[in-house]
């Protein structure tokens, strides 16, 4: 496949020696992951429904309400009790990471700008207690009904779904935190074993996503208030989606606030050409992953 010639070609210029190490990660069997969604149950009683249906379990260091299934399959989760009820949640460890890091307090007026199918808005919830105003936008109805669905099912109260265009959000709106985990290529997701899996993958859908992410990032910075945080994230390895992307963060005038990623097991990071952001190499544990934080001066 001539795509899968220009992915490798990007990850060889881009990281070298390492290139080797991630497309080995895109070609393993990632683990099945969860989120214990401590709005409605406690890590303890997640685990022992789990063990009760003979599916082992293991906490992940640096991740605290994440359980990771050695054998389990997506579909064995589904069939729990916990599930149905709103008490655990599938999401892979990387897409766990941007709202852990952008830091969201209770009370605060939050964006989460392209936030379908709620993984990441009913975690920001989550980590806030229910307790911060957290407004999330979907551009498309069928993906828009579904994510209200989701987030009833996990008790996240406060949670304004728009269905909108994030970049024809009114000017006059301002936030304290805003998420942008952009649509982009999905390079660090691809299972390159399976050639379903990278059939969208493109190097037209790369120079697309990234004029669509710098749109995002512009508006974004209009939304943010003084003071505020904004959190970039893609779930690409490719520079081009990543660090060129983020940079215009900079240029529009925000400050790096960078990000420390210590103690967290099973994470292998990557020079991603951005100083101060993280960059997860995918191996069985963690998909490939990008992260940037800015701040706006006060």
């Amino acid at each position: 496949m001539m795509e899968m010639d220009y992915l490798k070609e990007s990850l060889l210029r881009e990281y070298g020696g390492e290139a080797e190490e991630i497309l080995a990660g895109l070609s393993c069997r990632r683990r099945t992951t969860l989120r214990v969604n401590t709005l409605k149950a406690d890590r303890g009683r997640v685990e022992e429904e789990l063990r009760a249906a003979g599916l082992s379990s293991s906490p992940v260091q640096g991740l605290a309400d994440a359980l990771v299934l050695p054998s389990g399959s997506e579909s064995a989760v589904r069939k729990l009790g916990a599930y149905e009820n709103g008490e655990i949640y599938l999401q892979s460890l990387s897409s766990m990471l941007p709202p852990l890091f952008l830091g969201a307090e209770a009370g605060e007026d939050v964006l989460d700008m392209a936030a379908a199918p709620g993984g990441k808005t009913s975690q920001l919830a989550q980590l806030t207690g229910g307790h911060a105003f957290i407004t999330a936008c979907e551009i498309n109805h069928i993906r828009a009904e579904r994510m209200k669905s989701n987030l009833k099912k996990l008790g996240c109260g406060r949670v304004n779904v728009i269905e909108r265009d994030a970049r024809k959000l009114d000017d006059f709106l301002r936030f304290d935190r805003i998420l942008l985990d952009a649509p982009c290529s999905g390079s660090g997701t691809l299972d390159l074993t399976d050639e379903g899996s990278c059939k969208a993958f493109s190097e037209k859908l790369v120079h697309n996503s990234a004029r669509l992410q710098k749109e995002l990032i512009r508006k974004a910075v209009r939304l943010l208030k003084p003071g505020g945080t904004l959190l970039y994230s893609t779930c690409s390895l490719l520079r081009e989606e990543n660090a060129e992307s983020a940079g215009e963060m900079k240029k529009l005038g925000l400050l790096p606030d960078p990000i420390t990623l210590e103690g967290v097991e099973g994470l292998r990071l990557l020079d991603g050409g951005l100083p101060g952001s993280v960059t997860v190499c995918p191996n069985e544990f963690f998909e490939g992953f990008f992260m940037a934080r800015y701040k706006k001066a006060p």
